[in-house]
């Protein structure tokens, strides 16, 4: 079964969901720098300009900083895409298709702000975990599944596999070479 489609149309919602629901908070919500609109009590949304990679790292490399940034993210997208090529599984295809439609969201941000812009802000009382946004929720979904899939995928028992390591002894019982 050919699973790309499904792969490419999930990639084309997360970065459609991640786009709208950024461009509504730069423009409909009018949140700025420093503004909290509290959704729930463990959920707010707070503008923030992340400028580095992941949890803000890198966040100081300079005023072309993000250059690099975003040409590193577009060699990523790139593999992604082979990957999404080449996965024969549904679940591996949708997972990929997620983490590639969250990164060309964010990548899209970079080349078009400098930052990608985070807004939502899950906490405990005080305690903040970090601001992020809709791409990121589902590249962090994505990976999860990936490896959940890796963890919990049945292998194949056949000993036929040209491919496998492991060679057939006489009595069933399979080593290494």
């Amino acid at each position: 079964m050919n699973s790309r489609p499904a792969g490419l149309a999930l990639a084309a919602l997360v970065l459609l969901a991640d786009q709208s629901s950024k461009y509504w908070v730069l423009h409909g919500a009018n949140l700025t720098d420093g503004h909290v609109m509290t959704i729930l009590p463990v959920l707010d949304f707070v503008l923030a300009w992340n400028r580095g990679i992941t949890f803000s790292m890198l966040n100081n490399l300079g005023g072309f900083g993000w250059v690099f940034l975003a040409i590193g993210a577009i060699a990523v997208i790139s593999g992604l895409i082979v990957w999404l090529w080449r996965a024969e599984r549904l679940v591996t295809t949708l997972a990929i298709g997620a983490i590639t439609g969250g990164a060309i969201g964010n990548v899209t941000d970079r080349l078009h702000y400098g930052a990608v812009v985070d807004f939502i802000d899950a906490h405990l009382g005080a305690y903040s975990f970090y601001v992020f946004n809709v791409g990121d929720s589902a590249i962090v979904c994505g990976v999860a599944v990936l490896m959940a899939e890796n963890l919990f995928r049945k292998t194949p028992t056949s000993t036929s596999d040209p491919h496998s390591p492991l060679q057939q002894t006489r009595g069933g019982d399979r080593k290494a070479p």
